[in-house]
């Protein structure tokens, strides 16, 4: 019996896996290449850059009062010295809490982005591996190793940018900062460090 299946086995494998067609789509490098995440990618760059000069122009402002009032710690009375101790401890953390508020603001910025390209990007997939008659495709991050000749990105990425060339879709924009965004990963430097935005690829 045993010999018998294994038999039956030898013979219809060759014809089940002939009907099996799979590939394998980088979605990351595909967001990140169509033209809609290039213009995408643009735009947040634009708006990290506005923020990390808000930031630097109050870091500076904040060095400038700490040194004027090193100047000043024995001429002023203890408690006018106090007092600007203490306006310059609420501007600090003033400037602690907007750093955090926009590394919040340029990542939701950038989900909001992203999120329509993927879509888009799934549905292409979709067409195309329904069109084509594959049984699967894959997103490459999840897959150890694959041969080249299955990989599809380049193909949806043109496909992407015929069905949906940028700016065919408005991107979502914040209010005083049309058209800017932060590139993928990047957020604020912090005071006295300097921005290393991702995705510059």
């Amino acid at each position: 019996m045993a010999v018998l299946v294994a038999f039956i086995l030898a013979v219809a494998a060759p014809k089940l896996y002939a009907q099996v067609r799979l590939a394998v789509v980088d979605m990351q490098r595909a967001i990140l290449e169509t033209e809609e995440g290039r213009r995408a990618k643009n735009q947040l760059k634009k708006l990290f850059e506005s923020r990390q000069e808000q930031l630097n122009d109050r870091q500076e402002a904040l060095k400038r009062l700490k040194a004027d009032l090193e100047k000043q710690q024995r001429v002023l009375a203890p408690a006018a010295m106090q007092k600007r101790m203490n306006e310059y401890q609420e501007q600090l953390v003033s400037l602690q809490k907007n750093y955090m508020d926009y590394q919040q603001e340029l990542a939701q910025r950038e989900a909001e982005l992203t999120k329509q390209i993927l879509i888009n990007l799934q549905g292409v997939v979709r067409q195309l591996g329904t069109a084509e008659g594959y049984t699967a495709i894959f997103d490459q991050s999840g897959i150890v190793w694959a041969p080249t000749h299955i990989d599809l990105t380049d193909r949806v990425i043109a496909e992407f940018n015929r069905v949906h060339p940028a700016g065919s879709d408005a991107a979502p924009t914040a209010e005083g900062d049309a058209g800017t965004r932060r590139p993928a990963g990047a957020r604020p430097a912090a005071a006295g460090t300097n921005p290393h935005p991702r995705g510059q690829q």
